[in-house]
Parts: C-alpha cells; sequence; structure tokens
C-alpha cells in the first residue's frame, strides 16, 4: 500500500457512513485490512499499526496540550 492508499482510505472513511459503521469500534489492524479490501483499498496490517501509531503520537499531543489548558483556566 502506498500512502496515497491510505489517504485514499482515510478520505473514504470520513465520507462514508457505512464504512463509519463497519469500523466502529474496531481496533485489530488484520480486521481493519478486511475492511480497507472489501471496499477496494489494498493494504497491510503493519502499515495500518504504524498509522495508528502515528495517529494516537498525534492525538496524544493536542489532548495533553488541551488539558494544560484546562488546568491553566481553572488556576
Amino acid at each position: 500500500m502506498s500512502e496515497e492508499q491510505l489517504k485514499a482510505f482515510w478520505e473514504a472513511i470520513q465520507s462514508d457512513p457505512t464504512l463509519q459503521q463497519k469500523l466502529q469500534g474496531v481496533t485489530d489492524p488484520n480486521t481493519i485490512v478486511d475492511i480497507a479490501k472489501e471496499a477496494g483499498f489494498t493494504m497491510s496490517a503493519e502499515e495500518i499499526e504504524k498509522a495508528q501509531e502515528e495517529i494516537s503520537d498525534e492525538e496524544l499531543n493536542s489532548s495533553a496540550g488541551g488539558r494544560s489548558g484546562v488546568g491553566c483556566a481553572c488556576t
């Protein structure tokens, strides 16, 4: 899978409620790969795991900043 495939899959997820529903609560990379294949995308479980790590890092960084701001507002 190329980065373009991953981006296209992400865009499809954002615009397709059925795809969103299928992926809701799914964390197993192999299951995500199966769902992606059903939707016409080709990727590996390793690529999904890497993408999940990158997203998790971004979420942690942004949420840590959010918590810090809330803490400062309360003091």
